[in-house]
């Protein structure tokens, strides 16, 4: 599983001119899922998400994590995180799970956070044509995979 966080003061996911979901403070979570993720990814994820310090603490440090501001999150599918560029201009998707693996997963994924952290989690629509609007904070943009694991 690869994910895309940005800390947010606010961001909302739009499906066909509707505003589907929106969250203020916290993150937006972009989560793109391959074919050989599976549970201990997700564990491994959620944990490593939910304990991240990148909210200010009363000295401006980076010092908090989402759990310790009571933050919101927003999690959208987005399977164009697997895109290899390695061969030509156009790229390939291959890696990334088809939908009867990526769904499951995915709302998987989804639940692990809400049960772990207790937060109120919001989600995109999977496989929807979404436009996603955000006011990043910071900027603070964070990409993590859990197969490196750095």
């Amino acid at each position: 599983m690869r994910v895309v966080i940005q800390r947010v003061t606010q961001a909302s996911v739009e499906i066909d001119t509707l505003v589907t979901a929106s969250i203020d403070q916290g993150m937006l979570v972009l989560i793109g899922i391959e074919e050989s993720d599976n549970q201990e990814d997700i564990d491994w994820l959620c944990g490593k998400i939910l304990r991240l310090r990148i909210f200010p603490d009363v000295d401006e440090v980076m010092n908090l994590s989402i759990i310790d501001i009571g933050g919101e999150l927003l999690v959208v599918s987005q399977f164009t995180l697997h895109a290899s560029t390695k061969k030509g201009n156009r790229p390939s998707y291959i890696k990334a799970a088809r939908p009867e693996t990526a769904i499951p997963l995915y709302d998987k994924f989804v639940e692990t956070l809400r049960n772990q952290s207790g937060l109120t989690i919001k989600t995109g629509s999977f496989g929807a044509m979404m436009k996603i609007s955000l006011i990043n904070n910071g900027p603070v943009t964070i990409i993590i995979d859990s197969k490196n694991r750095e």
